[in-house]
């Protein structure tokens, strides 16, 4: 089926916006790929470097260019559940990839940090910037030349995006992204919400809410809720990075580990030495980036994403805009009710026909692109399907169900939850700012109150403790950007603005920081741009001001005249102490060079 007239008019204009970027991309991919294999090019030191601690049969091999060699760019630590898995992949590749008659090394690793972990801690001010270390590792890793193809382990919230910038910035590798998958379901999310409000309240202690957490997040994968890791495999698989069907298959399980090796052999599959040549830099287009838009609003997925597809679609030559995201929003209908957005977990969203299903509905009214290529052949249609096992332990694949095995998480298309998507833009003379509506009740979709500045998230907490936020008051959390402090997420804030919420008082959040991509309940415009420390209108707002945030309309005011609020004198603060200590002197050059938020947060273009 063509896609919507609608979809098509805004990609249109994305091709039209990208053609001098994504032509001179193109051109540069295509000369890449005329120098044919790149291991013939490489001097004999060169090549004994490469290959010293192969053993004879694959020196031999890897001597000439006959057979492919894959390089395997991991993330994999033992610290963090989602990366755990990964453990055991190299060998694992290795060994399928000789089964296949090619050869398969460790490329390299890349770092690989926990927003779960560092939340509210001064970590978290590294996070962010951790997604362009995170491409520069990994292509420093490819930069060896020895590879005809890149298979990428990472799952959670910077990783999946900066190697998506890797693998297109090394566009003229065939690239295929591998998960390890969620973690079995604990203790549901709404009871760890729960339980969060009752420590901010002080009703409970710490060791009830660490038992809480820890029934929660219990072992390998992602974590259970639909936050930024678990959008990053629904965008890998609805952008065609992924096998069918292997998003939410959960690790250490006889289907997860068969995914894995087909995933390897078609790495090898898809390389310039056989039929099937598949660039990622051609694989992935303006239509690939929009698929991965829609999907995003049809799940009510994380908002971190509104930096990362935008950086990630440059890396190929893409320009994508939040006007672009917004209007978007307005087209695609919400399919799915996951955590935050509802009760369920990913694992129920699986089971109720997870991938498959959501695709087949998009399909269906033509919502996304069909006629794409992805890592599996051409078409989108390919990917509605359920994974299983045939009797041999290869992946064996059938029709996804035509009706949802569970209404109330995974929709239909002629009945959704919602008519319009999970993200918004808004816009005013504030500036620009994004806002997730999907689990934001429609009665707080428009919140007028006076302006309650912050110039840290700590003062907020400490207001909230002292019990002078006991009032209808929009949150103005400024000097949180990336040029500030590395736009940390200020997910900490949840608890005790949803519990002023629950209270009855209208709240808000207004900030040129972020929100975890778990966040939703209470009505946040974040991302604010122009930011505090370049003078942004946020800069000018005081304390008592009038703010009003209106969802439906997509705006966002202070409510004072344009020639008083440019009269005013921008605030200043004294982020001397967010300049040191965990790592933050090392990424001195990132804040300097940091590109604004609506150009996706990035090192890489301002």
């Amino acid at each position: 089926m063509a896609a919507d007239p609608r979809i098509q008019a805004i990609t249109a204009r994305i091709v039209e916006r990208s053609k001098p970027y994504r032509e001179i991309y193109l051109e540069r991919l295509r000369l890449q790929v005329s120098k044919g294999v790149h291991r013939s090019v490489l001097s004999c030191a060169n090549l004994a470097h490469g290959f010293a601690v192969c053993s004879p049969a694959d020196k031999a091999i890897l001597a000439g260019d006959r057979v492919g060699n894959l390089g395997i760019i991991t993330s994999y630590n033992d610290m963090l559940s989602a990366h755990q898995p990964f453990e055991v992949y190299p060998n694992m590749i290795r060994d399928a990839a000789k089964e296949a008659g090619g050869i398969a090394q460790v490329a390299g690793a890349v770092p690989a940090m926990c927003d779960g972990v560092t939340q509210g801690q001064p970590g978290m001010e590294l996070s962010l910037f951790s997604r362009d270390a995170i491409a520069m590792a990994a292509g420093i890793g490819l930069s060896h030349n020895m590879f005809d193809a890149a298979v990428f382990l990472g799952v959670c919230d910077k990783i999946v995006p900066g190697l998506v910038i890797a693998a297109l910035t090394f566009g003229h590798l065939p690239s295929i992204f591998i998960p390890a998958g969620p973690m079995t379901s604990g203790l549901p999310n709404d009871e760890k919400s729960r339980v969060r409000q009752l420590y901010a309240e002080g009703k409970v202690g710490r060791a009830e809410l660490l038992e809480a957490e820890s029934k929660s997040y219990h072992g390998p994968g992602t974590c259970t809720f639909y936050g930024t890791a678990n959008s990053n495999q629904m965008l890998m698989e609805i952008m065609g990075f992924h096998m069918p069907g292997s998003s939410f298959i959960n690790p250490n399980t006889p289907l997860r580990d068969a995914l894995t090796r087909e995933a390897t052999k078609r790495a090898l599959a898809i390389t310039a030495q056989g039929n099937e040549f598949t660039p990622a830099g051609e694989m992935i287009d303006e239509r690939s980036v929009v698929n991965g838009v829609v999907g995003l609003h049809a799940t009510g997925g994380s908002t971190n994403h509104t930096l990362h597809l935008i950086a990630m679609a440059r890396a190929a030559g893409i320009v994508l805009t939040w006007q672009d995201i917004s209007d978007l929003s307005d087209v695609v209908p919400l399919l799915a009710r996951v955590y935050p957005n509802g009760l369920a977990d990913v694992n129920h969203f699986h089971a109720a026909g997870g991938m498959g299903f959501l695709i087949k509905q998009l399909l269906k009214q033509g919502l996304v692109h069909d006629d794409v290529r992805t890592v599996f052949g051409q078409g989108l249609e390919a990917y509605t399907i359920e994974p299983t096992l045939n009797d041999d332990g290869t992946v064996a694949r059938r029709a996804s169900p035509e009706v949802s095995h569970d209404p109330k998480v995974l929709a239909s298309i002629e009945t959704p939850f919602q008519p319009t998507g999970g993200l918004k833009m808004l816009t005013g003379n504030l500036g620009k700012a994004v806002i997730k509506i999907s689990a934001v009740k429609p009665e707080r979709h428009i919140i007028e109150a006076p302006a309650i500045i912050f110039h840290d998230q700590q003062s907020l907490q400490t207001a909230f403790k002292e019990g002078r936020l006991n009032r209808d008051f929009v949150a103005v959390v400024r000097f949180q950007g990336p040029k500030a402090n590395g736009m940390p997420e200020l997910h900490q804030l949840t608890p005790p603005l949803g519990v002023l919420q629950d209270r009855g008082f209208k709240v808000a959040l207004v900030t040129d920081g972020r929100m975890s991509g778990a966040s939703g309940k209470v009505p946040a415009a974040i991302h604010m741009t122009p930011e505090a420390v370049d003078c942004g209108p946020i800069s000018r707002i005081r304390n008592g001001d009038m703010i009003r945030l209106d969802a439906i309309t997509g705006t966002i005011e202070v409510l004072v005249s344009s020639a008083e609020l440019s009269a005013r004198e921008p605030a200043t603060a004294d982020l001397s102490d967010n300049e040191w200590g965990m790592g933050r002197e090392l990424f001195a050059p990132f804040r300097r060079s940091v590109g604004a938020a609506d150009h996706g947060a990035s090192v890489f273009s301002n």
